[in-house]
């Protein structure tokens, strides 16, 4: 949760910018390139390891990324190192992203499933989310074995537990209780 606090108002700015220059997909793509980067666990050890300088990190995660990351972006790289927060790189790709949605009426949703969903049920997915929630709707399939039945549907901050697991558990309390 602390994570997601320190990342928004840089997500904010980030996001403002980014509109600011019309390039708000260029500067999806690298943020999103960047916290996948520093979410591989090597190169999470390394950017967190307290004997490297905060500006080695920086420069280290760029260089990974190569030309693929512009000057602004590149940027605020070297002010989150500074300021001793590249650990919410994650957290504020994830907030950009949101915002980018608001921004253009389009929620991303991830469906988790015990199957793999053919075509038409994520389509049939899709619409009624996109009916209740007044917005364009981008599914994000995922399989969970461990559901036994059913899907459970995560958008914004919309979740729809509609799982045979969910079930189990539901009843099991209310017999508890």
């Amino acid at each position: 949760m602390a994570h997601k606090l320190i990342a928004r108002p840089y997500a904010r700015a980030a996001f403002a910018r980014a509109r600011e220059q019309e390039r708000v997909e260029e500067w999806s793509q690298q943020l999103e390139l960047l916290a996948r980067v520093a979410g591989d666990p090597d190169a999470a050890r390394l950017l967190t390891d307290p004997r490297l300088p905060r500006a080695r990190r920086a420069e280290f995660l760029l260089d990974i990324c190569g030309d693929r990351i512009g000057d602004e972006v590149g940027n605020l790289i070297r002010l989150l190192a500074e300021n001793g927060r590249l650990a919410v790189l994650g957290e504020l790709a994830a907030e950009f992203e949101r915002l980018r949605g608001v921004a253009e009426n389009r929620v991303d949703a991830r469906v988790v499933s015990a199957r793999e969903l053919d075509q038409a049920q994520q389509d049939r997915i899709a619409e009624a989310l996109a009916r209740r929630l007044d917005r364009e709707v981008r599914l994000q399939p995922s399989v969970d074995e461990e559901l036994i039945g059913g899907v459970i549907v995560r958008a914004g901050d919309l979740v729809i537990d509609a799982s045979v697991r969910g079930q189990l558990q539901r009843l099991a309390t209310r017999l508890g209780h």
